[in-house]
């Protein structure tokens, strides 16, 4: 075997798995919202138009590796076009409420998901109203307070 071939092959399994875990990714969680529409787009038309020159190419590993990434790159803007939401952003993730997850929460945990979000809304306001309040100084030990307060002697 050549060993321009061999690192083709080598180089087309290492591309192709470093683009798994954006497709499992994507594919469970449905959240596709940090993509741009206009990247996934062009990346597409990219895609379809380097077809042209690949495939005119003897078979090799680039046929393999362009395939695959014609594959993704439907799969991102199909999933992306699927599942984006409109109006307010919200992270999949984080917010089981969400529209995807709400059939899914029975009605205790939502009791509980509800709870705990009006918590963290309220330390938010607490830490908000720390901050107002506050002095320049709070930060500081006491014993810097100390130096500060104090006059400076005269020598």
């Amino acid at each position: 075997m050549d060993l321009a071939v061999l690192a083709g092959i080598l180089s087309t399994g290492l591309f192709a798995m470093s683009y798994l875990p954006m497709l499992v990714k994507a594919a469970r969680t449905r959240d596709l919202s940090s993509y741009s529409f206009g990247n996934l787009a062009i990346t597409n038309v990219g895609n379809a138009v380097h077809s042209v020159y690949v495939f005119s190419l003897p078979l090799g590993p680039i046929w393999f590796l362009h395939t695959f990434y014609l594959v993704a790159s439907a799969l991102m803007l199909a999933w992306f076009l699927r599942y984006r939401t409109t109006g307010r952003r919200t992270d999949a993730a984080t917010s089981p409420t969400s529209r995807l997850d709400a059939e899914r929460v029975v009605p205790d945990e939502r009791r509980q998901l509800t709870a705990r979000r009006t918590s963290s809304v309220t330390f938010s306001s607490t830490a908000d109203d720390q901050l107002r309040t506050a002095k320049p100084t709070d930060h500081m030990s006491p014993s810097s307070r100390l130096a500060l307060s104090s006059k400076p002697r005269v020598a």
